[in-house]
């Protein structure tokens, strides 16, 4: 039996520990990683055979959250096993995956699967972090070709001071949530949502991370030195005599295939300016016909030439690209290396809806849509870190068509959920409180065209539809997504504008900023090669903000300020304080009372444990009804105020009248009319509605009224109704001296 191995170093005020040799054995690797009292396992398995038939590297990363890690079972009444995984879950696998993917040697087709699953959670260090650490250090330790270790570092700032794997309560306080992932020297993975922090300070704090993040590097260096690599048994494919020579043979045809292509993409690729995707396309494809003709006139078969053009013209096109803007400066669309696609932003295209934005960059289109809706729409969160909700959704979808593909619809995919959220992040600092703004707002974003950071765009659409919508966002928020050509050493690199199709290249990177005028909101960066330097993680950021002031320029002339007014379809709320312990008067037993107002009127009641209430609805008449229903319930009654309401109750010493909802009041006989009535049945029935003024209110809080000195009441007194005969002591004048008057029911 192997015999558990536990290497630990001390990292910004805690013990981090790994772990391995005791769980999941199976698998080619298996570490767990300790961080408090927050423990994951990853594990990493790779597949025996390569992949037939795929031209991408089949890298697989699965975020397990378990419940059970925080001793939460799941709230649904059906189900408590987990399910899908949620939106969070999925960002950090992402995270992950962008992270350690940069360092693989793709050119193996074997299927390799990370897994991490949260095993504790103590709901003070996130496991997002310790999360990558574990994989890291399993994938160090696994046998698979992969270039590492990496390590990550969560980055706060309270107070304007820098803080390191914060807190979940250091979180709440701070103004900025970085995460920076790299290796020793470089960085290879930025995730940062920010209120308004600017390049300069942005740039700081990233350089902190990736000098904070070397304690567990190091670590994760010593313990794949003591553990080891997992050795593999690698089984050679036997060759025939004929294949060797068929090899051997299309090795021939290849050195004449980049002979071709080195002396032809230039003249076709670079003859003339493609400003469209789709000539871009039509030109790579010249490209392939013409190696293909050539290859035909030198006699080689279908099979070869087929194999031959997918080997190299993509990569040989990528390369020739790359080099045209290192050495010339020269773009394959003409464009300056800092300059934006033509740009298009339009508001209210839409009709009936609450708000809407068209954002176009280039060939990129977004449309996105606001609905807004009561509070009670709220969406309902349910994770390791607990309960909670969110008054704010930015969905995003992206469909085939939208980059001119006929693909089946299938449901949403992990990019969309993420490409959703990342643009979510960048509007939610500037968004109103609940107070301001009692909404739910529901932004989708509909991806019409695609070629170039389409998430972007999407922000920019967002922030344009929110402002149509009447939504008083602070400002306006834009993002742009910043590229690099570089050479394979990275000796030679330059920063590219607003990327698009052939300069996603594989010495690229695709570094995403949005904010606003005055600073960032949010960022994701993912790489192609093994990481950035600080020069070009500075300059990024530099051209990242002239082109966001440029995009900002042209959505301020379709809308600069939030509009007044909500669009005539959306609902309107009225929201009021009451008294909290007055809330279940509102809510009534069972729910009753507030059942039957929104019964009667239609709208939708929320009611805050403080006593916030907020009524929703399209119908002004009907919102106004249930704001007087609810403000009658919980109302304070004062002596010498009129009513007019239904007689509710009759007994021989008076009646009970409704004043509001829920509310009454007594008349004594003797405050019926101008003079002594016999029987309270002679001069009234239930039903009868009459007009009455607050008498007196007793130290218990009794309310006796009159009907008296009102001229409502004059058409009850004629002919002197119900005038008692004589002078008779009755049954209402014992009453009235035994005190049994007062008794209510």
């Amino acid at each position: 039996m192997n015999k558990e191995q536990m290497f630990s170093c001390e990292w910004l005020g805690r013990t981090l520990t790994i772990k391995t040799g005791k769980l999941a054995r199976q698998a080619d690797a298996a570490v767990t990683v300790q961080y408090g009292d927050t423990v994951v396992l990853a594990t990493v398995v790779e597949a025996k055979q390569e992949r037939e038939g795929i031209d991408f590297f089949p890298l697989m990363v699965e975020f397990e959250e378990r419940l059970y890690a925080a001793g939460i079972i799941k709230g649904s009444r059906w189900i408590k096993r987990e399910g899908r995984p949620s939106d969070e879950a999925i960002l950090t696998a992402r995270m992950i995956d962008r992270t350690i993917r940069p360092l693989f040697f793709d050119n193996s087709k074997k299927d390799i699967q990370v897994v991490i699953t949260v095993l504790s959670a103590d709901l003070q260090n996130d496991h997002d972090i310790v999360s990558l650490v574990a994989a890291s250090a399993a994938l160090s330790i696994a046998g698979v070709n992969w270039n590492g270790p990496i390590s990550g570092v969560r980055v706060g700032r309270v107070d304007g001071k820098l803080i390191f794997n914060p807190t979940y309560i250091e979180r709440e306080k701070s103004d900025l949530d970085l995460i920076v992932a790299g290796t020793e020297k470089k960085t290879i993975m930025i995730e940062a949502c920010a209120n308004e922090v600017n390049e300069e300070k942005m740039f700081d704090a990233i350089v902190a991370g990736q000098k904070e993040l070397q304690k567990p590097f190091e670590l994760i260096k010593d313990f794949k030195k003591t553990v080891g690599s997992k050795i593999k048994i690698l089984t050679k494919k036997l060759v025939s005599e004929d294949e060797a020579k068929s090899q051997i043979e299309k090795e021939k045809f290849i050195i004449i295939a980049k002979n071709w292509l080195n002396n032809n993409i230039k003249k076709i690729l670079f003859d003339k300016i493609y400003y469209f995707k789709g000539e871009r396309k039509l030109a790579v494809t010249a490209i392939k016909e013409g190696l293909d003709q050539f290859l035909f006139d030198q006699g080689i078969n279908k099979d070869y030439r087929k194999a031959i053009i997918n080997d190299l013209v993509d990569t040989m096109v990528e390369s020739e690209v790359t080099t045209a803007i290192l050495e010339d400066k020269h773009r394959v669309d003409g464009r300056a290396l800092d300059e934006i696609r033509l740009l298009e932003a339009e508001t209210g295209i839409m009709p009936r809806i609450h708000g809407s934005g068209f954002f176009q960059r280039g060939e990129t289109q977004v449309l996105s849509i606001i609905t807004l809706g009561a509070p009670g729409l709220e969406q309902s969160l349910e994770g390791i870190e607990g309960v909670g909700s969110k008054r704010y959704m930015h969905h995003y979808n992206f469909p085939s068509f939208a980059t001119g593909e006929a693909k089946p619809v299938r449901s949403t995919g992990r990019r969309e959920i993420g490409h959703g959220i990342l643009a979510e992040k960048a509007l939610l600092p500037l968004l109103p409180t609940k107070e301001e703004f009692p909404y739910i707002v529901r932004v989708v974003s509909e991806t019409l065209g695609s070629n170039g950071s389409s998430s972007m765009a999407s922000v920019c659409g967002s922030s344009l539809a929110l402002m149509d919508a009447g939504v008083p966002i602070k400002k306006a928020v834009a993002g742009i997504a910043i590229g690099l050509a570089s050479n394979k050493d990275m000796s030679c690199w330059e920063v590219l504008t607003d990327i698009q199709d052939l300069e996603d290249g594989q010495g690229g990177m695709d570094f995403k900023v949005a904010g606003t005028v005055d600073g960032i909101t949010v960022i994701q960066l993912d790489v192609k090669t093994d990481g950035l330097t600080e020069e070009i993680i500075l300059k990024a950021l530099t051209a990242a903000k002239k082109a966001r002031l440029e995009i900002l320029t042209v959505m301020n002339k379709a809308i600069v300020l939030p509009r007044p007014d909500l669009s005539p379809y959306a609902p309107r709320i009225t929201s009021f304080n009451i008294q909290p312990d007055r809330i279940r008067e509102v809510i009534g037993p069972g729910g009753k009372i507030i059942n039957e107002i929104i019964a009667a009127t239609g709208v939708s009641i929320n009611i805050d444990d403080d006593g916030l209430v907020m009524v929703c609805g399209t119908d002004t008449v009907k919102c106004t009804k249930a704001i007087e229903w609810i403000k009658n319930i919980v109302r304070e009654f004062k002596v010498g105020e009129i009513f007019t309401g239904k007689v509710i109750k009759m007994l021989d010493f008076g009646v009970f009248v409704e004043l509001t909802p829920g509310h009454d009041g007594m008349a004594h006989v003797s405050e019926l009319a101008p003079y002594r009535v016999g029987q309270v049945s002679d001069f009234i029935n239930i039903g009868d509605v009459v007009t009455v003024k607050i008498k007196e209110i007793d130290d218990k809080g009794r309310v006796n009224l009159t009907l008296k000195g009102l001229i409502e009441n004059e058409h009850l007194w004629k002919n002197e109704k119900g005038k008692e005969q004589g002078f008779i002591k009755s049954r209402f004048d014992n009453n009235r001296s035994n005190g049994n008057f007062r008794k209510r029911f």
